[in-house]
């Protein structure tokens, strides 16, 4: 049985996808680019793009981070696809589904050790 929590993460994950992708789609439809040169002048076209852009590419770090330590510490899900996700679909997406995902296995492994000790 899943929690309310992971119904929460999901709700979230779908957010920020629809969220983000929204500007990303308005960005690319007036000539925006993914090229590093004219990508990161329009990131940094002033102070306020800039300091968003700086938080969340170190908040994308620290995610990265996390899921890796948490995935070699216990049984987290495998961090490859949502560090990939973070870097190409976005951090407001790739982190909710992160969580939803980790709290549906636990929630997995909470049932199968419940019917474990009844078998």
């Amino acid at each position: 049985m899943t929690s309310p929590r992971f119904w929460i993460y999901v709700a979230l994950a779908v957010i920020g996808l629809l969220g983000t992708w929204y500007f990303n789609l308005q960005y690319f439809a007036s000539g925006g680019t993914v090229a590093p040169g004219p990508f990161f002048a329009s990131a940094t076209a002033n102070a306020l793009t800039t300091a968003i852009t700086v938080d969340v590419y170190v908040a994308a770090v620290v995610f990265s981070v996390w899921v890796v330590s948490e995935w070699q510490r216990r049984s987290a899900p495998n961090p490859l696809p949502y560090v990939l996700l973070c870097f190409f679909v976005g951090l407001a997406f790739a982190y909710p589904a992160y969580l939803a995902v980790r709290e549906w296995k636990a929630a997995k492994e909470r049932s199968g050790s419940a019917e474990s000790r009844f078998a």
